[in-house]
């Protein structure tokens, strides 16, 4: 567990990643990237090719993660676009870790 900094609130934000996303290891990167943040969330594919899911955790933590789905994604993936809806804070994590969903 990443300990908090003192006064940063802990947001949620769900997530749809467009593009060439799905079969170049998307949802694995992102966990890690994840992982490597300290955030907490799940990723899953989704029947319509996109990658979709939620991040929580300290918001500039889930900014950079953002920042990430939004440029970076997987070695092999094409992002075309990243949309975020349902941005909240929140007072407690809601999830232990960050989950690959299938």
């Amino acid at each position: 567990a990443v300990a908090m900094a003192e006064g940063e609130g802990l947001v949620s934000v769900d997530y749809e990643v467009s593009g060439k996303v799905q079969g170049v290891f998307f949802r694995k990167y992102t966990q890690r990237e994840a992982k490597r943040l300290g955030l907490v969330g799940w990723v899953q594919n989704t029947s319509h090719g996109t990658v979709q899911g939620q991040i929580q955790g300290p918001s500039a933590r889930v900014r950079e993660l953002q920042e990430w789905l939004r440029k970076v994604g997987s070695p092999q993936s094409c992002i075309s676009r990243a949309d975020f809806s349902n941005e909240k804070e929140i007072t407690a994590l809601e999830h232990k870790e960050f989950q690959i969903l299938k």
